[in-house]
């Protein structure tokens, strides 16, 4: 028998030589990237080079700065050990949903029944599914900006995009007022809080003003039989609180929202487990089948020894308490040092400002150089801003730009998670000597 000999064959030349250009669907041809990504590949490079830099860019967290909780770490080994490896159920392990159940319950006020509870490898997937449960290509989803990726996911659904400015007056929250014009023409409104990119916490009487507003909403479109209106409320973040700032849910403050409201949540930013990929969705049962149906076609299921330790973690209230007092304690000193860096810079009469940190990991600074010059060159861009102080300073930051806002120049995002309390007075120093080099 004639035995095949194998060559290499070099694949990207014969892909480029088979065909003139990609052929690809019109989803695939209008999907941006992400602006966040192309922003950390040019950081990487100057760290690649040797070149100090302070990298505030990244929603992560280090292991080293932020390791997770010993508690969670520990019965992950032991759901190995114990052969927790095969699939899980689609919508999450029973014991798992019931955690998360009893978690709401104590912390939140809130008690759901298991059927609305899903559990999906990250908040990504449960944001995404219910984009695809409630909104049909050419409905409007409104959302306020800055915004995390809710661009993209209105361009994978086909949605139309209503995006409300905000402002640092308002700690860049949306107002009742400013969605009230566009209320009736959406099908999902989305809010995040504690937010990302800005670092703020929305008070309650704010999301019971915009509570209200959906339900009067409805209501109206009730009396006509018309599809209601949903919303989609993202708190990733709302165990990282700081200060006076509290968190409150859309059913706390209004209780009749239990029928409207999605709830996106899991433990990748309140417990640094980003790379563990354990979130759940929260939703009436009426919605929450077709979700548990997308997440299972998608097989987007979270890791089953993953989800096995994370039941086991939720239900320890007092390990969860203690993670907490050492994790945010950690989190804040490292943003109220961000934070009194641009002050005493402002003081100094440089031209930055910044937003009092009140929760998640990021702090909004503002660099006020619009129209100012260095070596020369103006700035004329949030881009010219945002490379200046990379290349100048080692100080990297990502414009409000990356999330959609097009208001008052300058303002950045700071994430602290990857960071030391030393890096970020080393990148203080060099932005300061930066900075007095403008004019």
């Amino acid at each position: 028998m004639a035995t095949l000999s194998r060559s290499l064959v070099d694949v990207a030349e014969q892909v480029s030589a088979g065909r003139p250009a990609p052929d690809l669907s019109a989803l695939a041809d209008r999907l941006s990237g992400s602006a966040i990504l192309k922003i950390a590949a040019e950081v990487r490079a100057l760290q690649a080079a040797g070149q100090p830099v302070l990298n505030l860019t990244v929603g992560d967290f280090s292991p080293k700065e932020f390791p997770i909780p010993a508690a969670l770490a520990q019965a992950c080994v032991r759901a190995f050990e114990t052969g927790q490896t095969n699939y899980p159920p689609s919508d999450g392990v029973p014991e798992l949903r019931a955690a998360i159940a009893r978690l709401y319950e104590r912390e939140l006020g809130l008690r759901y029944p298991l059927e609305s509870i899903i559990v999906q490898s990250g908040g990504r997937p449960g944001i995404y599914a219910a984009y695809l449960t409630l909104v049909d290509p050419g409905e409007a989803v409104l959302y306020p900006l800055p915004s995390w990726n809710n661009n993209y996911y209105c361009q994978l659904v086909g949605a139309r995009a209503i995006e409300v400015p905000t402002d640092a007056a308002n700690g860049f929250m949306p107002t009742a007022e400013a969605l009230a014009p566009h209320i009736g023409a959406a099908r999902l409104v989305v809010i995040n809080t504690p937010v990302n990119p800005t670092g703020t916490v929305m008070p309650a009487e704010q999301l019971r003003a915009i509570c209200d507003l959906i339900l009067e909403e409805n209501h109206r479109r009730a009396r006509r039989g018309a599809r209601g209106l949903y919303l989609l409320f993202d708190q990733i973040y709302w165990m990282l609180t700081f200060g006076a700032a509290r968190h409150v849910t859309p059913v706390e403050v209004a209780p009749e929202m239990a029928a409207w409201t999605i709830m996106v949540d899991g433990i990748s930013k309140s417990f640094a487990a980003t790379g563990l990929r354990v979130g759940w969705t929260i939703a009436p049962p009426d919605v929450a089948q077709p979700i548990r149906d997308i997440i299972a076609h998608a097989g987007a299921w979270a890791p089953k020894p993953v989800q096995v330790a994370t039941a086991e973690l939720l239900d320890d209230a007092e390990a969860v308490h203690e993670y907490h007092q050492q994790m945010k304690t950690e989190a804040q000193r490292r943003l109220d040092a961000l934070y009194q860096g641009f002050q005493a810079m402002r003081a100094a009469g440089l031209p930055v400002d910044c937003l009092a940190p009140q929760g998640a990991i990021y702090l909004s600074a503002r660099l006020d150089l619009l129209g100012r010059s260095f070596d020369g060159r103006s700035f004329t861009s949030n881009d010219d801003i945002r490379r200046f102080v990379l290349e100048q300073a080692g100080f990297a930051v990502v414009p409000f730009d990356a999330f959609g806002f097009q208001g008052e120049p300058g303002w950045v995002r700071l994430s602290v998670g990857a960071v030391s309390l030393a890096d970020i007075e080393s990148g203080l120093q060099r932005l300061h000597r930066a900075l007095e080099r403008v004019r």
